[in-house]
């Protein structure tokens, strides 16, 4: 009952703030895709980092969650509530997964992990309030022109960096233009600020600088962009165009982000890879809302955050499905410190339409027919995501409730093996998915059982850790056959769905996939201002997707989390955003 009631609480805003064609940004959020799947707590740190531990510079992964957490054998022992001294709030990893990010910098932020982080450390010109609206940050205002291709931007006058340089204009015009320089290489920046009139001459090398981007005086900036898109506020929240120190990216420190000098709430004080990251409230921060917590420790690496959590060395926990039987019961007095939160997230299985056997539909369509989803949802995850039955979330605008999806069905998918042009045979599959080596995730195991009793096909699995596989999916020549993969939502608006993850040629489009058909109405939907005619054009594009099937829509995301009683403010929102500044401890 608390999760629908947390539904219907996620349309409503979401609806009301897409009605007021104001849409809401977060971050190119590709995640681990399934709760206590192989992937979860694999998050590899940039090979380059060299921390506190100098001898660990390598991508650091950590044991399958399933292994990692193990079950409390007492089911209804009490938990240890007591606050810990001092204002320090404790934390699993990231967004609950435990291991390093892959990046802090905020121009390739491809990831929840690593914007987990960003959008603490540093901010934008707009961000969001806890009601996901779209609010002024470190512009105090802004204009636009009647054509909707100039937005005029008003700083702040009292942001400053952490170390008390205040923001100006030029160091907007500096980090959009670093977003846009090859020398950067963001596979991401063009997703959300190619519309600027002269970013993509810069990312293509064609250009020095961002023709569209101007500096008026030092509080005044003018951004062009060269058609009315109704999403660009929310494109322009994502974290590749927050705003850097062009002193602290230049100074020689590689990576320069181990030593940020953001603008956010919190500042970056310690990061030991596979240990912990601990951030200190930034007490000059311009918001409204002050930080409150002194200190946050971010735990990372090995360990059971459960049991950390039942023994009071954590104030909140992901909850993974080797625990969620046991907190769900009614019975046990960690239940009512349980909340289960919608996202707005969408878990895919993708073929890639490039490579055999992927490039026939009728292959496609039949692997997709060959997985029980309803099976897989109910004895791997144990119900914790909702069964996908298209691309958009459930609670997203534009989410199409009379959509079947692509059914389960294992005599159709022979049919359709049978009329393709592998009907002679299907060549050997490779799997490629997150881990740490050794026995793939449950559910890549239980899928490929599936596909090979439904079809035949015989699928190995290829594990990497989660910055590598990242680095292989980004970009528009994935070299993966088979893969899986979730993304979550960046702003609330259907094209950051559709239209970065079909429209042919983006760099987020990982199948491939190209359709004339579904381009042009993907074209025309970005461009429509008639909110209900946008959306049917976005609901007939899914339509046809899925009837190609260059992917196929597993589930739903929803979160699970434990906090404790005297931790408050605590939300979590569906979307990452700026939020650790809004909690506070009670002791």
């Amino acid at each position: 009952m608390s999760e629908n009631r947390g539904l219907i609480a996620v349309v409503v805003v979401l609806l009301v703030a897409l009605a007021g064609m104001v849409c809401l940004g977060v971050g190119a959020l590709i995640y681990c895709p399934q709760p206590g799947s192989a992937c979860a707590g694999l998050f590899g740190a940039p090979s380059n980092v060299s921390q506190n531990n100098p001898s660990q510079t390598q991508p650091t992964t950590a044991p399958d969650q399933s292994q990692n957490q193990t079950q409390n054998p007492t089911q209804n022992s009490s938990t240890n509530n007591t606050a810990p001294a001092g204002n320090v709030l404790r934390l699993p990893g990231g967004s609950g997964g435990g291991g390093d990010p892959p990046t802090l910098d905020p121009a390739n932020t491809s990831d929840v992990e690593s914007a987990t982080y960003i959008v603490e450390i540093f901010s934008g010109l707009v961000g969001f309030n806890k009601d996901l609206k779209i609010v002024p940050d470190l512009a105090e205002k802004w204009d636009v022109s009647n054509d909707g291709k100039t937005y005029t931007f008003t700083l702040r006058q009292d942001a400053k960096f952490h170390d008390g340089r205040p923001v100006t204009a030029q160091d907007v015009k500096y980090s959009l233009e670093r977003a846009a320089d090859p020398r950067t290489r963001s596979t991401v920046s063009p997703l959300y600020l190619g519309d600027i009139v002269g970013f993509m001459d810069k990312y293509t090398g064609k250009a020095n600088e961002v023709s569209g981007v101007k500096v008026l005086d030092n509080y005044t900036v003018q951004i062009d962009i060269d058609k009315p898109i109704s999403y660009f506020l929310a494109a322009l929240a994502h974290p590749t165009s927050y705003i850097v120190d062009k002193f602290n990216v230049e100074s020689g420190e590689q990576p320069w982000y181990l030593k940020p000098n953001g603008t956010g709430p919190f500042k970056l004080i310690q990061w030991d890879q596979g240990q912990q990251i601990v951030l200190e409230k930034n007490a000059d921060y311009y918001g409204d809302i002050k930080p409150s917590v002194d200190r946050i420790e971010f735990l990372l690496g090995g360990g059971s955050a459960m049991t950390r959590y039942e023994n009071g060395d954590l104030d909140a926990t992901r909850v993974s499905i080797a625990d969620i039987e046991r907190v769900s019961d009614p019975a046990s007095p960690l239940n009512k410190e349980l909340s289960i939160d919608p996202q707005l997230s969408t878990s895919f299985i993708v073929f890639n339409t490039r490579k055999a056997p992927f490039d026939d539909p009728k292959v496609r369509m039949a692997f997709a027919m060959s997985i029980d989803r309803q099976k897989l949802n109910d004895v791997v995850f144990k119900k914790m995501p909702v069964v996908a039955t298209g691309i958009l979330p459930q609670a997203f605008p534009g989410f199409n409730q009379d959509l079947k999806g692509i059914p389960f069905d294992p005599e159709g998918a022979k049919k359709l093996l049978a009329e393709s042009k592998y009907a002679s045979g299907l060549p050997d599959i490779v799997w490629s998915t997150v881990g740490g080596g050794g026995t793939a995730g449950s559910d890549v195991q239980a899928i490929a059982e599936m596909l090979k009793e439904n079809l035949g096909a015989n699928i190995s699995v290829e594990q990497t850790d989660w910055a590598t596989y990242l680095s292989q999916i980004n970009g528009t020549n994935v070299d993966f056959q088979l893969f899986d993969i979730g993304w979550s939502a960046d702003y609330v608006d259907p094209h950051n769905f559709i239209g970065l993850l079909f429209r042919g040629g983006s760099l987020n489009n990982w199948s491939g996939y190209d359709n004339p058909v579904v381009n042009q109405l993907i074209d025309d939907a970005s461009v429509e201002p008639n909110l209900d005619k946008r959306i049917q054009e976005y609901q007939q594009a899914e339509e046809k997707i899925l009837q190609d099937a260059p992917v196929l829509p597993l589930t739903y995301g929803r979160d699970f989390w434990l906090t404790k009683p005297y931790v408050k403010g605590a939300f979590y929102p569906p979307l990452v955003i700026e939020r650790l500044k809004y909690i506070t401890l009670d002791k």
